[in-house]
């Protein structure tokens, strides 16, 4: 007998449609203009999140990818070399996960532009960024910084209140980005399904 699940879906659903109210439509905007901007001077985007931050960021750079962007997820052994003008996605709820705020205090020594997806804009990523995307869902910090080490000592955040709205909205946030980018590149379904994987059984 279910006794959690229909509570849990419908307080994500409803936190979900109540979180546009709560986005910045004038971040939003200056990140499509800078996603356009680097799809039409053929720069590079990179993306980096821990944990299920990093899949949502993967499952972005994928959508981006069939658009025709060169898109590509930190730490993949494809991924290739940075440079000034490229651009770096970094995700993090808390705004603290220090491997994605090492990877921005790299992508900033490179000159790159840094966009960062995260609950708190006070954060240190955030103070790197050259634009924050303030997503609502998480109501507290882990005493703890580094998501590896909060795996190791069991230190999970509960399922629904905290981090999975965060990661929920950024997920539904950037796969509404790839449908305002289609708008403005002029690119349909059809146009994305010719850069889908075709080497699979």
């Amino acid at each position: 007998m279910l006794r959690a699940f229909k509570r849990a879906y419908l307080s994500l659903v409803k936190f979900l449609e109540a979180s546009i109210n709560l986005i910045s439509d004038s971040e939003l905007d200056s990140l499509a203009n800078l996603l356009e901007s680097v799809y039409r001077e053929g720069r590079k985007v990179f993306v980096v999140g821990v944990g299920r931050s990093g899949l949502v960021g993967r499952a972005f750079a994928m959508r981006l990818m069939h658009l025709g962007f060169s898109a590509y997820v930190v730490g993949e052994t494809i991924t290739p070399s940075a440079r000034a003008g490229d651009v770096l996605i970094a995700i993090s709820g808390s705004g603290r996960s220090a491997a994605v705020v090492a990877t921005a205090e790299v992508a900033k020594s490179l000159g790159m532009k840094v966009v960062a997806l995260t609950s708190y804009p006070d954060s240190p990523l955030a103070k790197l960024a050259d634009m924050v995307i303030t997503i609502p869902g998480r109501t507290k910090v882990s005493q703890e910084d580094r998501w590896e080490v909060r795996q190791l000592l069991g230190l999970h955040e509960p399922l629904a209140p905290l981090g999975t709205q965060f990661e929920l909205v950024s997920q539904v946030v950037l796969d509404s980005m790839i449908s305002e980018l289609m708008y403005r590149l002029g690119i349909d379904e059809e146009d994305m399904k010719e850069q889908h994987a075709n080497v699979e059984a």
